[in-house]
């Protein structure tokens, strides 16, 4: 006779179920992922910001001070308006900043969409070029044009603050915002900081991550974002020079 099904749920007892296999453990880092820090837990991200574009004086005899701490253009306004808004999306935990003003707007306008009010390091300044002026004196009237001519084509191969008289060295400049900057580090375990200061100090800060002797050894753009990972003893460079949130709101924002 043939069985009539009759779509009724069927009360017979199924046989057990084979035990289901224990879940897969989580992979371990891979040895790439040691070596550069990436998706490690407790490792601390560093933004470096560039501050935005300054208004140099236009006056026939500016003042030190005209030249030692501009305020940021109109450009340079927009483009720390732009580096704020790319980074409102992102956690941001503390943002620190030079305290020079076109350093402390552009910090300004990225922790206040975070809620949070930048904290002046005064080390992060930029490096302090014919501080040892006496006063009122002009450098060409002390070294001459030519000889300041030929610094300057000096310093295009050399790339090395040392070769400028009256002025901070390398080695004093490095001893300053390098700590400074490890200390900043040390406050945030597996935190994200923004730190916004300048093309030296960033140049300073990467060159000593990367082993680079050249103070200079490239030209950041203004307000251009650098990110460097801190764990395990160890920094390492993740990005250098991203420019994509000031190109995507207008080209004329990439300025250096």
């Amino acid at each position: 006779m043939t069985a009539v099904t009759t779509g009724e749920p069927s009360l017979e007892p199924h046989p057990p179920l084979p035990p289901l296999e224990p879940p897969s453990p989580i992979p371990s880092a891979s040895p790439l992922d040691r070596t550069f820090l990436t998706g490690l837990p407790d490792v601390t991200t560093l933004i470096l910001i560039r501050h935005g574009k300054q208004q140099f004086p236009h006056r026939e005899n500016p003042t030190a001070a005209d030249w030692v701490d501009p305020p940021l253009s109109e450009t340079g306004l927009r483009q720390a308006q732009a580096v704020g808004r790319a980074l409102a999306a992102e956690t941001i935990d503390a943002v620190y900043s030079s305290p020079l003003e076109r350093a402390l707007v552009t910090a300004q306008e990225v922790a206040r969409h975070h809620g949070l009010q930048p904290i002046v390091v005064a080390d992060l300044r930029e490096v302090e070029l014919f501080r040892g002026l006496p006063d009122g004196a002009a450098l060409t009237d002390l070294i001459g044009l030519d000889q300041l001519r030929r610094l300057q084509e000096r310093f295009i191969t050399e790339r090395s603050w040392d070769i400028y008289p009256y002025s901070e060295s390398s080695v004093e400049f490095r001893a300053r915002i390098i700590p400074a900057i490890d200390e900043i580090v040390a406050r945030h375990p597996g935190q994200r900081v923004a730190l916004a200061c300048h093309s030296g100090v960033t140049n300073g800060y990467l060159a000593h991550v990367l082993g680079l002797s050249q103070d200079m050894f490239f030209r950041p753009a203004h307000a251009s974002i650098h990110r460097v990972l801190a764990g395990d003893g160890r920094r390492v460079v993740h990005s250098l020079n991203e420019i994509h949130h000031l190109s995507a709101v207008d080209p004329a924002l990439v300025t250096v």
